[in-house]
């Protein structure tokens, strides 16, 4: 009932910039959290960047200074706008929309959600 479509990855040289877009598609009533996790190769998922539907973020500290979390809850969209990309930002970047509350079938529902992914990939 709720879909996480994610879009803006690619590749490009470090030093360079990508910003992402997810956008939740469904009969959504309201989104807690909305944020951005990544997985390297033969590594763990993990947190890049988080925000509330009030707008507070948090990042992970090796993303600080050049990439920027950003929502518009009226589109219940997310943006990672990610600025002098390094080689080591090079993953796949997952969307992830948290306590996800949806209408369907005369009930309301809350679950959490993940996007396909869209791939990262900076060149040295």
């Amino acid at each position: 009932q709720v879909q996480l479509v994610e879009s803006g990855g690619g590749l490009v040289q470090a030093g360079g910039s990508l910003r992402l877009s997810c956008t939740a598609f469904g009969s959504i009533f309201r989104i807690n959290a909305m944020g951005w996790y990544r997985q390297a190769p033969g590594k763990q998922r993990e947190l890049v960047a988080t925000v509330t539907s009030g707008g507070n973020t948090n990042a992970v500290d090796s993303v600080k200074g050049r990439f920027t979390i950003s929502r518009d809850n009226a589109k219940n969209t997310v943006y990672l706008q990610m600025n002098n990309l390094k080689p080591e930002d090079t993953a796949i970047y997952y969307c992830n929309a948290d306590d996800v509350t949806y209408y369907s079938g005369g009930n309301y529902y809350t679950n959490d959600y993940w996007g396909q992914g869209t791939q990262v990939t900076v060149s040295s």
